[in-house]
């Protein structure tokens, strides 16, 4: 049996993916470390796995980063991104590779499963491959790998053919490597020059190229053409969830099996704070529309959404393998594994995120067509409306839906998963970097 090695960003949508694919290797017989944030011990423990604390600067949990930094409030724009590459992904890069090296000095690993958002990993893979282990990268969100064929990650702007394309593509890299994140991406350059000798040699964020394989949790069918795709990315499918049980099925559920469209709104569990970001505008829109709304507040209670008109049901939670099948639309504000969730349902999307990744995964939805992506963190009523009232209007949405969908459920993404690491398999003896 192996050992391995899973490196996670204290964050919830970094978590909760990252154990999946624990729990599936520990099912399979292999040794399984876990090296994140203090929150996760418990979930790290109740999985089986060892847990392993990173230090405590870089214990930063990510869903609270609007607490720990409230300065972040006031930045927007390339600004903002900025401060977040520095304090939030950067900063912790020191330790984080610190904590890593010591893990594998103490216990050699098959491999290091990692996400893209932990630089100690990151700083691991510059090394000579005869120096560390492998290095594998889930894609816990869109792909992010440099092409000719995309414009640079984390401006949401969709493919465009021809020279003209490709020209855009390489202006806009060199502006945003050099110009926009210059002074960011040279603090990595520095850091990553002290501790392993090696520079990135352009943007941090884009150090998956160089790691010796990514599974990216979608189907080539969700994701952007690249003539130049690396041999090392590998297209998995979505990773499985769980079916709710009926016990969990709230008093109304009958209700789903109705004439009316069934439309279900979330701000998923971490940006949920404000409902009237996405929430209330959807139900505030749809209130006088022959649809009923269904809503999962991710956590917070009930009542914090306010009152409701007659054709709103809301929960705390809803068991999503249940709910999916039942859906018309869904409106979200565009989390990569809720948008993968979506698709292997067949089930067409509004979407409305412009931060962080979601940026990325709402021009997908739009670019794929199997939704409308509404460009903005805060739509009107009327415009959730308009967009909910096309979806189920046009069939065409439905149609890329399923398409995409389908392409989904002929995956497996952990029978995938385990090919990937086969190929990589080096003996537990392989030295470590540290």
């Amino acid at each position: 049996m192996g050992s391995y090695l899973v490196c996670i960003t204290p964050a919830h949508g970094h978590v909760v993916p990252a154990l999946a694919v624990a729990r599936h290797l520990l099912s399979a017989g292999h040794r399984v470390r876990v090296l994140t944030g203090s929150r996760y011990r418990a979930d790290v423990v109740a999985a089986g796995a060892k847990f392993l604390a990173v230090p405590a600067e870089a214990d930063i949990d990510l869903d609270r980063a609007g607490d720990l930094f409230p300065e972040r409030a006031n930045l927007k724009g390339p600004a903002g991104i900025r401060y977040d590459m520095r304090h939030l992904f950067l900063a912790p890069g020191r330790a984080q590779y610190g904590a890593l090296a010591a893990a594998l000095d103490a216990e050699p690993v098959d491999a290091v499963i990692t996400e893209g958002l932990f630089l100690g990993a990151a700083l691991l893979a510059l090394r000579p491959r005869e120096e560390r282990p492998p290095v594998l990268v889930l894609g816990i969100f869109p792909l992010g790998v440099p092409s000719r064929d995309t414009a640079p990650f984390g401006i949401g702007l969709t493919p465009m053919r021809g020279p003209v394309g490709r020209l855009r593509n390489r202006v806009l890299a060199a502006v945003t490597r050099n110009v926009i994140f210059g002074p960011v991406n040279t603090e990595a350059d520095r850091l990553a020059q002290d501790l392993v000798g090696r520079t990135f040699g352009g943007s941090f964020l884009e150090w998956p190229a160089r790691a010796d394989a990514i599974a990216q949790l979608t189907v080539p069918s969700f994701e952007y053409p690249r003539s130049d795709l690396p041999a090392t990315v590998h297209f998995t499918g979505p990773l499985p969830s769980a079916a709710g049980a009926s016990a969990d099925l709230p008093t109304w559920w009958h209700e789903l099996d109705g004439e009316r469209p069934v439309v279900h709104v979330t701000q998923g569990t971490v940006a949920n704070t404000d409902f009237g970001s996405l929430v209330r505008p959807t139900i505030d829109g749809l209130a006088d529309r022959d649809v009923l709304v269904v809503v999962s507040t991710g956590g917070r209670p009930v009542e914090d959404v306010g009152p409701v008109p007659a054709n709103v049901r809301v929960e705390r939670y809803l068991p999503y393998g249940a709910l999916f099948p039942k859906l018309d639309v869904i409106v979200t504000n565009g989390g990569y594994g809720g948008v993968q969730q979506a698709l292997a349902h067949g089930v067409p999307l509004v979407v409305a995120g412009q931060t962080e990744d979601k940026i990325e995964v709402t021009a997908r939805v739009g670019w794929s067509g199997v939704g409308i992506n509404l460009r903005t963190n805060a739509p009107t009523p009327a415009k959730v409306a308009s967009a909910v009232e096309r979806v189920l209007r046009e069939p065409r949405y439905r149609e890329a839906a399923a398409r995409i969908g389908a392409d989904i459920r002929a995956t497996d993404a952990l029978a995938t998963l385990d090919h990937v690491l086969a190929s990589l398999s080096t003996p537990a003896s392989a030295p470590s970097g540290g």
